[in-house]
C-alpha cells in the first residue's frame, strides 16, 4: 500500500524560533517515518508581511537551512518553495470565482485585522483561498496544524466540497483532508505568556547562540504571586518531562532566578547539535538551493497533473 500524504508549510517572514520547531519542524521529522510528506517554504504567504527582496532570499535560504538542519531528509521528503509551483496561485484565482465575500469575512486574520482598523490588503483578505490552493492541490490525507489553525484546514475542506459539488461530473477532484493536531504542543509559549510569534518579538530562535538564549530566558515573564513561573514552566516542559520538572520546580518555590538559568543550559543542550548541524550545511549553500530546486520540480509534476484535471472540469480544456 501507498503511504498516506501530508502536507504543511512555513512562512519564509523571519528567523526559525522553537515555537516553530516544536508545533511544526519536530512533527514533520517524526511524521516522515510513515507518512509521505510535502513540506514547503510559502514565500508567497510571506509577502503579506515583508516586501523587501534582499531580506526575502536570506529568509528563505534561512528557512531551508533551518528545515536541513532539523532533520528533513530530502530523500523521505519533498521540500519545496511555493513560488516554484505557479499552479497554487492559478488554482487560488478558481477557488476565488466560487467563494463569496461573507465566507472570507469569517476568517481570524481577516476579522483580527479589522478589529485593529488596518488597511487590509486584498491577501490578507484572501489568503485562505491560496491555503485552500496549496494543500488541495496534493490530495494530502492530513494537514498537520496547531489548534489555532484548525480553520484552515476547515476551510480548505469546505472549498474542497463546494468544487466538487459544482464541478461533480467524473468524480471526486480534490479530496477532502483532515486536521492533524497534537494538543501537547498545539499553541507553544512565548517569553511574555503569549503565543510564540514573530510579530510579538516574544521568541527564542530556534539556532540561538547561548548569549541570545541567557537574553531571552531573562526577558521571560513571571508573576510574582505564585510559587512556580508558569510561563518558565510552560517553555521548560518542551525538552522535559513532568516528571523530571515538577520535583525540581516544587524545591525551588520562589527562586525563579535559578529556575531560568536551568532553563538556560536545558535550552543550550538541546540547541547547541540543531546549531551545529545548521552550520555545516551553511557551508554549502548551493547544494542545499539544488535540494529546493528538485524538491519544487517533484512537486509541480504533481500540481500540474491535479490542475489539468481541474482545467477539464471547469470547460477551459478546449484543445
Amino acid at each position: 500500500m501507498s503511504k498516506k500524504v501530508i502536507l504543511s508549510g512555513i512562512q519564509s517572514s523571519g528567523r526559525a524560533h522553537i515555537g516553530n520547531y516544536f508545533g511544526a519542524m519536530k512533527q514533520f521529522v517524526d511524521l516522515s517515518e510513515t507518512y509521505d510528506c510535502y513540506i514547503f517554504i510559502a514565500d508567497y504567504h510571506a509577502l503579506h508581511s515583508l516586501q523587501n527582496p534582499k531580506e526575502m532570499k536570506e529568509n528563505i535560504t534561512n528557512l531551508l537551512l533551518d528545515y536541513l538542519a532539523v532533520g528533513l531528509d530530502p530523500k523521505k521528503v519533498t521540500l519545496f518553495k511555493q513560488s516554484d509551483v505557479s499552479e497554487h496561485t492559478e488554482l487560488c484565482w478558481i477557488f476565488d470565482t466560487i467563494t463569496t465575500m461573507p465566507y472570507l469575512m469569517r476568517a481570524h486574520a481577516f476579522k483580527d485585522a479589522e478589529a485593529k482598523n488596518k488597511e487590509i490588503v486584498v491577501g490578507t483578505f484572501n489568503y485562505p483561498m491560496l491555503q485552500a490552493a496549496d494543500i488541495l492541490l496534493y490530495s494530502p490525507d492530513v494537514v498537520p496544524v496547531g489548534q489555532d489553525q484548525r480553520q484552515h484546514v476547515e476551510i480548505s475542506r469546505d472549498t474542497a466540497e463546494k468544487f466538487n459539488r459544482i464541478y461533480g461530473q467524473g468524480g471526486q477532484t480534490f479530496k477532502i483532508p483532515e486536521p492533524l493536531i497534537m494538543d501537547a504542543v498545539a499553541v507553544v509559549p512565548g517569553t511574555d505568556g503569549r503565543k510564540m510569534s514573530k510579530s510579538y518579538g516574544n521568541t527564542i530562535p530556534l539556532f540561538a547562540e547561548y548569549e541570545e538564549i541567557k537574553k531571552a530566558v531573562m526577558s521571560i515573564v513571571t508573576d510574582s504571586s505564585e510559587g512556580v513561573p508558569k510561563n518558565v514552566y510552560a517553555i521548560h516542559s518542551l525538552i522535559r518531562s513532568a516528571v523530571e520538572l515538577d520535583p525540581i520546580y516544587k524545591s525551588k518555590t520562589g527562586k525563579y532566578k535559578e529556575l531560568k538559568e536551568l532553563l538556560i543550559e536545558d535550552l543550550e543542550k538541546f540547541i547547541a547539535p540543531l546549531r551545529e548541524k545548521r552550520k555545516a550545511f551553511e557551508k554549502d549553500i548551493p547544494k542545499a538551493l539544488a535540494i529546493l530546486k528538485a524538491g519544487g520540480e517533484k512537486a509541480k509534476k504533481v500540481a500540474s497533473a491535479k490542475m489539468a484535471e481541474v482545467r477539464e472540469k471547469i470547460g477551459v480544456q478546449v484543445y
